[in-house]
């Protein structure tokens, strides 16, 4: 029974090998998110709970309230014991988030470590608790995405699908975060897997459902923001949302610059230095500019509502800026997408008056302007205008929020790529932290296929002497391939049809396949689990000539189970 059982999930992995594996990653995505959903709504609970308790008026928000020296002195705490924590622990991986998790899909398939889980936890709690500028929504990915991937790792599943896991657990990290499903697909499509193909879309789509599912049944279909029934304006107003877009643009870019310059230049300085120094900058704006500290969302909702005067307005638009290109420049393990919401919410604060000065009538709520701004910044800066666009639709439950919303973030997006020469926060911070980040059409291919799907499994393992009878015996088979186990436990390949030629040729009782006139490869291992890009990293790494794929057979004994050579993974992604 035992063996069955394992025979039955060895041949599920090798269905999930393939590319096209559809029904099965579909269930695994609808489990990745409630996987991942639960793990997001714990953390918001551990952490909303601790600032309830913790915070005047059990209000989790409302630092505010907090006397000046305990605004000074909390996040210089909090910055402290991050940088003990992460020294103890971490191993040198100070990088967390969502640039993390781009990077292991990158270069290390997915692989996400307990570990890591672990001191995103923590790291993320202790930095949004102490008031430090930084979002939950990059550690509530890196959550999602690691609960995926270690969920694949456990069930030793094959690399292609571990990837697509990740992704799901990214979409349901967003998703759940904000109570926007379909952003949390775009958000994992374009910004962090950076492909869209069936396969991934529909388990990502199912990991989004569930999270939000989740989300919302613990917190009772309770709202990040506080947004009505928006009232907008007239077509003349595109000129102030052209104008948003500039300004939007304009504090994208500086915000990607600050985070670039001050990871760059503190990067040689001690973490637990740069971690008290983050908490030493924000404590010291928190002193005159409290709203500053921690998310911040409810401040956007008083902005939202046209109750902030344009001076502060502005100020905590360069404040917050500064305060968090500090904490995330810094070291501080939280996320950037939740000050970029901030930074646009402050920035359509400040446009939203204009068309009441030069047009008599009705013109836009003050909520369109801070949403719309709000959705530029976040496109501008992370670089994924398709997703900051479907946040703000399923935030403002209004389609004629498109229009206005569309050119917004393309003129945002436009202005800091292109004018200032920005590319996305999280390869910005990936580079600035010494870490590279590359990938193209060809590796994203190779990514998605697991080599099991193409090996050969038309092959028979020899000695390098076997009898001439054996030989006749062996190519009634018509093996394809003979994998020859040398004396010194290295292996050779050899087209079967060359033993063929020599058993014809040769009239000898014993036939020597290491001497015959024939065609040899150098094999090098590959695991099963494996995929297309690893297999050609392994031949180029390994400088052989072709790969032979190892995994458990029906006993549960190490075999090989295929061959798989360059001209197949050529062959594959013509395929």
């Amino acid at each position: 029974m035992f063996d069955s059982v394992i025979h039955w999930f060895d041949r599920l992995r090798f269905q999930l090998s393939r590319s096209d594996a559809l029904p099965l990653l579909s269930v695994l995505g609808l489990v990745t998110g409630f996987l991942a959903g639960g793990v997001i709504v714990l953390f918001r609970l551990f952490v909303e709970g601790f600032q309830a308790d913790m915070l005047p008026g059990g209000h989790p928000e409302n630092y505010e309230g907090l006397p000046p020296l305990l605004r000074l002195v909390l996040p210089i705490a909090g910055g402290l014991l991050l940088g003990l924590v992460f020294t103890r622990l971490a191993k040198g991986d100070y990088v967390l988030g969502i640039a993390r998790v781009m990077e292991r899909l990158v270069y290390h398939q997915g692989y996400l470590s307990l570990r890591s889980f672990l001191l995103q936890f923590l790291g993320a709690a202790i930095a949004i608790i102490s008031g430090h500028s930084v979002g939950r929504e990059g550690p509530h990915v890196y959550l999602g995405a690691a609960s995926g991937s270690l969920l694949g790792q456990r069930l030793s599943l094959p690399n292609n699908s571990i990837r697509t896991l990740v992704g799901c657990g990214t979409a349901a990290g967003i998703s759940a975060s904000f109570d926007t499903p379909l952003a949390g697909v775009i958000f994992a499509l374009e910004v962090v897997m950076m492909e869209y193909t069936l396969v991934s879309f529909i388990p990502i789509i199912l990991a989004a459902v569930s999270a939000n599912s989740l989300s919302l049944l613990i917190f009772e279909g309770e709202r990040v923001f506080d947004i009505g029934i928006m009232q907008l304006g007239s077509l003349h107003e595109l000129m102030f949302i052209l104008l948003l877009g500039i300004v939007a643009g304009v504090a994208a870019a500086a915000y990607v610059h600050l985070i670039d310059k001050i990871s760059d230049r503190s990067r040689q300085i001690p973490f637990w230095i740069r971690t008290t120094l983050a908490g030493v900058v924000i404590g010291l704006i928190a002193l005159w500019l409290p709203q500053v500290m921690g998310i911040g969302y409810d401040t956007v909702n008083t902005i939202m509502l046209g109750e902030m005067g344009l001076s502060l307005l502005i100020l905590l638009l360069i404040a917050k800026l500064v305060a968090t290109s500090a904490s995330i420049g810094l070291g501080i393990p939280g996320g950037t997408i939740g000050p970029a919401l901030f930074i646009g919410a402050t920035v359509g604060g400040i446009i939203a008056p204009l068309p009441g000065l030069l047009f008599n009538g009705t013109v836009s709520d003050p909520a369109v302007y801070v949403l719309i701004g709000m959705g530029a910044v976040m496109g501008a800066a992370l670089q994924g205008p398709l997703a900051a666009l479907t946040a703000v639709i399923e935030l403002a439950h209004n389609p004629e929020i498109i229009m206005p919303g569309m050119l917004a973030i393309v003129i945002a997006s436009l202005i800091s790529s292109e004018l200032f020469g920005k590319s996305s926060m999280f390869h910005t911070l990936l580079q600035a932290t010494g870490l590279n980040y590359h990938t193209d059409p060809v590796m994203q291919s190779l990514r998605r296929t697991g080599a099991a799907r193409f090996m050969n499994r038309n092959f028979a393992q020899v000695s390098p002497l076997i009898k001439r009878q054996t030989a006749q015996m062996l190519l009634e088979d018509a093996p394809e391939w003979l994998v020859i186990s040398n004396d010194d436990d290295s292996l050779t390949l050899m087209p079967g049809v060359d033993l063929v030629r020599a058993v014809k040729e040769q009239q000898d009782d014993e036939i020597d396949l290491q001497e015959i006139p024939a065609t040899r490869y150098e094999l090098a291992p590959l695991k099963m689990q494996a995929t297309l890009q690893e297999a050609l990293e392994q031949l180029d790494d390994s400088r052989a000539e072709a790969l032979y794929i190892e995994w458990f057979d029906n006993q549960h004994f190490w075999r090989i189970q295929g061959i798989l050579t360059r001209s197949q993974i050529e062959s594959a992604y013509r395929f």
